[in-house]
This record gives C-alpha cells, structure tokens and sequence, in this order.
C-alpha cells in the first residue's frame, strides 16, 4: 500500500485510522530519514488508542510506555542506540513476554533482538508532505492493511 499524506494533520489522522486496526500483540517498524513523520505517525495512532496526553519522542529515553484501555503500547525510538545488546539493560526481554502493540523507530539498530515486524511503514520526503509504504511482513500485518482498507489518501 503506498499513501501520499500531505500534512502534519494527514499523519495524524492516518495514524488514527491506522490505531482502529491495530490490536495485540502487534510489531510495527518505523523507518525512514530523520524528520519524516515517524514520531507523528506514532502520536496519530496513540490518540487513536485514547492517549489523551503529550507523546514524547523516546530519542534520549529510548522507550516511552502508554497503558491504555485497549491495549499496552511501547514506543521506541533506537536512533542513539549504539548497540544492540544495548536493549538487555532497557528490560527488552521482560517486555517481550507482554501483550502489547510495539512502535519501533530506527529498528535497524536492535537488528537480531527485536521481535519480527507485523508491518513495515517507510516513510519519505516529497516536494510536499510524506508518502508512506506499507508492507505487511506477517498474516497479521495483512490483517491491519486489509482493516483499513482504501484509506481516502491512497495513491497507486
């Protein structure tokens, strides 16, 4: 599925979409350059979740947890991750164990730690706004694509 999403807004409002379809345990990858959207798209589909409050991005913290009513989400950002072994002392595999939906920027740099991604979104700059690859890599990832279904932005 390709989507070209011309604002700020579009991001959230796909990520909205995105959340209803959303249910765990689910893996969802976050890849594309710096400033592209990953921690919008990621704030789109927290609000789609219920989150009422600020979304931090996790880039010094690495890890933002939410409890929502739907589900636990964890929200990575491992762009100042060194090392993937670095993801032992953020209590990788305790989390690992829980029913959850994972948001992963940069997952390249945990390559053979994290779980495997249900859905791959990769994002990329255009003249004006992003536009968005989805690839779903398991069935449950197809089940997501198939949930959302032609979402109105949609460009073949």
């Amino acid at each position: 599925m390709e989507l070209w999403l011309p604002t700020e807004e579009a991001q959230i409002a796909f990520g909205e979409q995105l959340a209803c379809a959303l249910k765990p345990p689910c893996v969802i990858f976050l890849e594309g350059d710096l400033g592209t959207g990953k921690t919008t798209l990621a704030r789109g589909i927290l609000r789609g979740l219920g989150h009422q409050g600020a979304v931090r991005s996790p880039t010094y913290t690495l890890i933002e947890p939410y409890e929502l009513a739907r589900a636990h989400l964890y929200h990575f950002d491992l762009y100042r991750l060194d090392d993937p072994e670095e993801l032992e002392y953020l209590g990788l595999r305790d989390l690992l164990g829980r029913e959850a939906i994972w948001l992963l920027e940069w997952p390249e740099r945990g390559a053979g730690l994290l779980p495997k991604a249900d859905l791959l979104i990769r994002m990329f700059y255009q003249a004006e706004g992003r536009s968005l690859s989805l690839t779903p890599v398991t069935s449950r990832g197809e089940t997501i694509l198939a949930e959302i279904g032609d979402y109105p932005s949609r460009q073949a």
